[in-house]
């Protein structure tokens, strides 16, 4: 059984984002939830938001344990780019790339095989 939920449109750089997610493949949810409520980045935040609703999801629609359930994936895409231009010297301007994101996280029942991290 798969339960997914998605943040769509996120004022974030999807670079800054998905070493957070990474981290988050394979764990249980109740140490999910504690890594991403004690981690200091903004995209912790969104994190902790969408695996709060994938776990009300579970629990509502299919009548799951948040205890028993672990992260399948969670992954950070590449949402539309806002493009906006700053002023430079000698009257010319540059261009700004003001990057969204997609947030998306799985959750499954089964335990996960054993992930090899990079160190």
């Amino acid at each position: 059984m798969e339960i997914t939920a998605a943040t769509k449109y996120v004022r974030m750089s999807p670079f800054k984002a998905r070493d957070l997610a990474r981290v988050l493949r394979g764990l249980p949810v109740p140490e999910a939830l504690r890594v991403v409520r004690f981690s200091e980045r903004k995209a912790a935040r969104q994190l902790e938001k969408t695996l709060k609703s994938a776990i009300a999801n579970a629990e509502n629609n299919a009548k799951a344990s948040a205890d028993e359930l672990y992260v399948r994936e969670a992954v950070i895409e590449q949402g539309p780019v806002l493009k906006r231009f700053w002023p430079r010297s000698r009257g010319m301007v540059s261009p700004v790339l003001k990057r969204t994101s997609h947030v998306r996280v799985t959750l499954t029942d089964e335990k996960p095989k054993k992930i090899r991290r990079k160190k």
